[in-house]
C-alpha cells in the first residue's frame, strides 16, 4: 500500500538527559527538531508540560501543509501498553506506577501511542534504516545499559503484557555479575557502555591495564569511548575488554537466532561505535553457539533470501525519533 505522502507524525524520544521531538514526514524526512534537555529534577509534570509545548508547536507549524496523523513517543522503561502506565524507569525516577498517556493525552486534546524507547528505535531501523528490507528483525542497542525490540512482519512484537524483547537480560554466566535487574551474569553487564566502562576500572584496580589507568588520570570524562580508542590502537588491555564484549554479543544473538530464526539482527546505540574491537569475536562465538547461523551465513551458495544478516544499525540517535514517528503512520 502507497503511502500517503502528505501526511506527517510528530515523534518524541524521552531520555533521561535530553528530549527530542520532531516533525517527521511519511516517507521518513525530519522536517524540523526540537531538543531540549530533560529536567528530571523538577519533576514529571515539567516534563511532560514541555513535551506538549513542542508537541503543540510543531503541529501548529506543519499541520497547514500535510496531514497530522498523530504522536508516537518512546519511553525508557516497563510500561503497559494497554493502559499506558509507566511501571518503572532507571532514568524517571519519580514516573513509577505513572499512567503517563492518560496526561499527555488529556494536555494535547489527543490520542498518542506510548512505547519502548527500545522497541522504537528498533521499528526506527526497520522502516529507515538497516532493516529496511526485511519484514522481521531484532536489534540490540548498547547504551548505558543493553536494550532491545523485536519487530515482526513489521509490528513490534509485545508479548502479552508490552515486555517482550528483553534480550538484553539474557543471562551468559548464571554466577556472573550482579545485574539491576535482580539476574546475574545478564548481557547488559558485558556488552553495554558502562559495562565497558566498569571492565577498564576492574583491570586499572589489577595493575594490568597501564594505558588505560594514564588515560583515566588524565581524562575526567573517562568513558566507553576511551577505551574503545585504545583498543582500536592496539592496546591488549582495552582490545580484551572489548573481546568480552563481542563474546557476549555472540552468546546472547545466538540464542535469539536459534529461537527465532529472523533474517536480521542489527546492533545500535552509542557503544556499538566499538564494532571494529568486538565484531570479529562475536562472529567467532556465534559460529560457535548458533549451528542455525552457521547454516545461514551469508554466502555464495547460499539464496540471499535465507541468510541471517547481522548489521550495524544506520540511523543513530534518530531511530528513536523516526520509529516513535512511525507508530503514528502506520
Amino acid at each position: 500500500m502507497t503511502e500517503n505522502p502528505n501526511k506527517f507524525a510528530v515523534g518524541v524520544d524521552l531520555g533521561g538527559t535530553n528530549m527530542r521531538i520532531a516533525a517527521v514526514d511519511s516517507s521518513g524526512k525530519q522536517l524540523e527538531l526540537i531538543t531540549t534537555s530533560t529536567e528530571v529534577k523538577r519533576g514529571r509534570d515539567y516534563v511532560v508540560s514541555e513535551m506538549c509545548d513542542a508537541i503543540r508547536a510543531l503541529r501548529k507549524k506543519f499541520e497547514m501543509r500535510y496531514e497530522f496523523a498523530g504522536t508516537g513517543i518512546g519511553v525508557p522503561g516497563i510500561i503497559d501498553m494497554e493502559t499506558g502506565t509507566v511501571y518503572q524507569s532507571p532514568n524517571l525516577p519519580d514516573w513509577k506506577n505513572y499512567p503517563v498517556r492518560n496526561e499527555i493525552e488529556r494536555l494535547l486534546g489527543a490520542t498518542v501511542i506510548l512505547e519502548n524507547d527500545a522497541n522504537v528505535a528498533a521499528l526506527g531501523e526497520k522502516w529507515m534504516g538497516a532493516a529496511r528490507d526485511v519484514d522481521s528483525m531484532c536489534m540490540f542497542t548498547l547504551g548505558t545499559g543493553v536494550g532491545s525490540g523485536i519487530v515482526l512482519e513489521g509490528k513490534i512484537w509485545h508479548g502479552m503484557m508490552g515486555m517482550a524483547g528483553e534480550c538484553g537480560h539474557i543471562s551468559i554466566l548464571p554466577d556472573g555479575v550482579q545485574c539491576g535487574c535482580g539476574n546475574r551474569g545478564c548481557v547488559e553487564q558485558y556488552a553495554s557502555a558502562t559495562a565497558v566502562k566498569r571492565m577498564a576500572i576492574e583491570a586499572i584496580a589489577t595493575g594490568k591495564a597501564p594505558e588505560l589507568a594514564r588515560a583515566m588520570s588524565e581524562n575526567p570524562e573517562f568513558s566507553s569511548k576511551v577505551v574503545f580508542q585504545y583498543a582500536a590502537q592496539g592496546d591488549a588491555a582495552a582490545r580484551q575488554i572489548f573481546e568480552v564484549v563481542g563474546r557476549s554479543l555472540g552468546m546472547a544473538i545466538a540464542i535469539m537466532i536459534n529461537a527465532l530464526n529472523l533474517p536480521m539482527y542489527v546492533i545500535g546505540g552509542g557503544a556499538a561505535s566499538g564494532w571494529e574491537a568486538f565484531a570479529p569475536t562475536m562472529f567467532v562465538e556465534l559460529r560457535k553457539r548458533s549451528y542455525i547461523y552457521v547454516a545461514t551465513e551469508p554466502n555464495e551458495q547460499l539464496p540471499a533470501r535465507k541468510h541471517t544478516l547481522i548489521k550495524r544499525a544506520l540511523l543513530g540517535s534518530d531511530a528513536g525519533l523516526v520509529g516513535a514517528a512511525r507508530l503514528a503512520l502506520m
